[in-house]
């Protein structure tokens, strides 16, 4: 079995003129996980291209007690090109899980509830929750509007009782098996896509 490299060596001279190019990534490669058409781009230019056609869903998650799942969060919105994703609550966080992806993606903090909550009244974003809820309707037959955030709660508890109480629908993903619920990370994922599927230009 041989091994593998991500990437691209040192890119031949003369070098491209263009200034979305970085020299250091020019003369010693990149091996960075992003998609072959950004080699050699500079993150400002990568996230600067993103900026252009990132899609007007929002994703927010609660982190009061170091939510692990926030990275894995973090990457999917970057798969799906959300537009930001909040953190309610504690600022620091997990980066691992996010495997780099937070270098492109906007993320906003908001301290607690109240900030997340003006926010969303003054842009006019509507808040939908994502968690297993007594009254929550299933995600599979929602019809998601372009512009909103789609909300989640901590690993255990879900949705925080004050975040519940802000949200305009509530909406819980099927499940067949035996365990209670799946971990936000897979949550967020699989909301993200129904949003993809629905409102999407594929």
């Amino acid at each position: 079995m041989t091994d593998h490299e991500v990437g691209v060596g040192p890119h031949p001279e003369p070098w491209p003129d263009d200034p979305r190019l970085d020299p250091h990534l020019l003369a010693k490669g990149d091996r960075r996980n992003v998609l072959d058409r950004y080699r050699y781009w500079t993150r400002a230019a990568i996230v600067a291209e993103l900026d252009t056609r990132r899609h007007p869903f929002h994703v927010a998650i609660e982190n009061w007690q170091h939510d692990f799942n926030i990275g894995t969060v973090v990457r999917n919105a970057n798969a799906f090109l959300a537009a930001e994703v909040h953190i309610i609550g504690k600022r620091r966080w997990n980066r691992r899980g996010a495997m780099v992806t937070d270098r492109y993606q906007h993320i906003r903090h908001h301290p607690g509830v109240d900030e997340f909550s003006d926010w969303a009244v003054t842009n006019e974003v509507p808040i939908i929750g994502i968690d297993i809820l007594p009254g929550s309707r299933p995600l599979e037959t929602a019809a998601l509007p372009e512009k909103c955030v789609l909300v989640f709660g901590q690993e255990g508890p879900g949705l925080s009782a004050e975040i519940q109480g802000l949200c305009g629908i509530v909406y819980s993903i099927a499940q067949f098996g035996s365990t209670r619920s799946i971990n936000a990370g897979v949550a967020s994922g699989i909301a993200m896509h129904a949003w993809i599927r629905q409102n999407a230009e594929l």
